[in-house]
């Protein structure tokens, strides 16, 4: 397809159609370098934003595809992620996820990071590099340039250009030790192979920046710094700002140490280390301040209920037999009250119970004691006329009554109310115990 004519001013090699395999719109370039250039493109089929980066004619092909397999491998929110591959006009493309608010390394330009902040981009790189760690793949050129924010300002490590991946062969690119010397680990200024702990020493260059607003090592010397980072021993975060959060000081110098074996062996001790710092190990909740993080930097927060104390069990434990004492203490009450000596006795019983009959005043029988399995049996004194229990009175019968057995007789409640049970009735509650003689008889006299 026929289009405008764009020109990439690094190689001055003209792209001849304004689609990239017919699919990707470029719109403007995005940034340029020696091995390829990058272009804010428009995908036409999924109506989205890309950035589409093209290798340029002289540069080494098998570092750009090593790119493309070394991104299509990985998956993460802190890693700029690989829609497309693919080669037009016998130039290979690869289309990348659009990460529109800049770089690490255009904020670094105004000095040190707010503490906050700080701690919120050190854990999502090394969240990312957890990710990459853990499938064998190894960046060797993390450095601030590379760690670009979306648009929900997530920070995102991108450019796997010389990243190792397993036990591949290593990729010699030139110029690559001298570009990023200011982050090289000394392993690799000593020409040994890079692993994990190579991106944590670069890590930890970035976290120092951060922090104190420089580099841990300065020269205008490229070789010197490549020198340095081999040999000298760093500086600490304290020499240049002392109210630098403990935790993270203390990281960057783990992570700044000579010896790979001496530091947090990949992105995953990275990400226990800061975890571990904010109090209680790898699953403790870390209570933030309000606004510690911003609001767009996509941190969970996480409540959790707070258990009654074992006080509050206690006194919930103790709480249910308290209301049974009360309550039992209230019955206690109500029965001295209705049972109390003189003046005219209640007739108001509860319709529904039998109670045995009260012995005349003229009996001389013995007493038989009524059947009980609940609860021990007790003789009345001889004194006694009347027993009431659970609010029902029983008036006493005239002495002159013969001694001759009457028939049970079940007078309606008001206004008397005395009703005379057969010996099998249910023994009364323990708090009451009546007395009933060998023959029954009762009589029920109006008040």
């Amino acid at each position: 397809m026929a289009g405008r004519e764009l020109t990439l001013e690094h190689d001055n090699h003209p792209v001849a159609e304004e689609l990239i395999a017919g699919r990707y719109r470029l719109l403007e370039p995005l940034g340029r370098g020696a091995m390829s250039s990058v272009w804010l493109a428009q995908d036409e089929e999924l109506e989205r934003r890309v950035a589409v980066k093209m290798l340029a004619p002289s540069a080494d092909r098998a570092r750009f595809e090593r790119e493309a397999r070394a991104a299509a491998a990985l998956s993460h929110p802190n890693i700029c992620a690989l829609y497309d591959y693919g080669e037009a006009d016998g130039r290979p493309y690869m289309v990348l996820e659009y990460l529109p608010h800049g770089s690490l390394e255009e904020r670094l330009k105004d000095g040190p990071l707010p503490d906050a902040e700080a701690l919120r981009l050190a854990t999502e790189m090394a969240a990312g590099l957890a990710h990459a760690h853990e499938r064998d793949l190894v960046h060797r050129d993390l450095k601030p340039a590379n760690v670009l924010f979306d648009v929900e300002d997530r920070a995102k490590i991108a450019d796997f250009g010389i990243a190792r991946m397993g036990g591949s062969g290593t990729l010699t690119e030139a110029g690559t030790v001298l570009g990023t010397a200011s982050y090289i680990s000394p392993e690799q200024a000593s020409g040994q192979p890079a692993g994990p702990a190579s991106d944590v020493y670069s890590f930890g260059v970035i976290l120092f920046r951060m922090l104190t607003g420089r580099l841990p090592f300065v020269s205008a010397n490229a070789m010197e710094l490549v020198r340095m980072h081999r040999d000298d021993t760093p500086p600490s975060v304290a020499e240049f700002r002392g109210d630098a959060p403990a935790r993270l000081e203390s990281l960057a110098a783990a992570a700044l140490a000579k010896d790979p074996a001496d530091r947090p062996a990949d992105g995953a001790a990275l990400m226990r280390e800061l975890r571990r710092g904010g109090g209680g190990g790898d699953d403790a909740t870390v209570m933030l301040a309000p606004g510690a993080f911003p609001a767009s930097s996509g941190a969970t927060r996480v409540l959790r209920p707070v258990p009654p104390t074992r006080q509050r069990r206690k006194r919930e434990f103790w709480l249910v037999p308290l209301v049974l004492v009360l309550l039992g203490g209230g019955v206690a009450l109500a029965l001295v009250t209705t049972s109390g000596g003189g003046g005219t006795p209640t007739t108001n019983p509860l319709p529904s119970l039998g109670l045995p009959s009260v012995p005349t005043a003229g009996s001389t029988k013995p007493a038989a004691t009524a059947p009980s399995t609940t609860a021990p049996t007790t003789t009345a004194p001889p004194t006694t006329a009347r027993t009431t229990t659970h609010r029902v009175t029983t008036v006493p019968v005239t002495p002159t009554a013969p001694p001759t057995v009457l028939p049970t007789t079940t007078v309606a409640p008001p206004p008397t109310t005395t009703v005379a049970a057969p010996p099998t009735t249910t023994a009364p509650p323990p708090t009451a115990t009546d007395t009933t003689p060998t023959t029954t008889a009762a009589t029920t006299t109006g008040p």
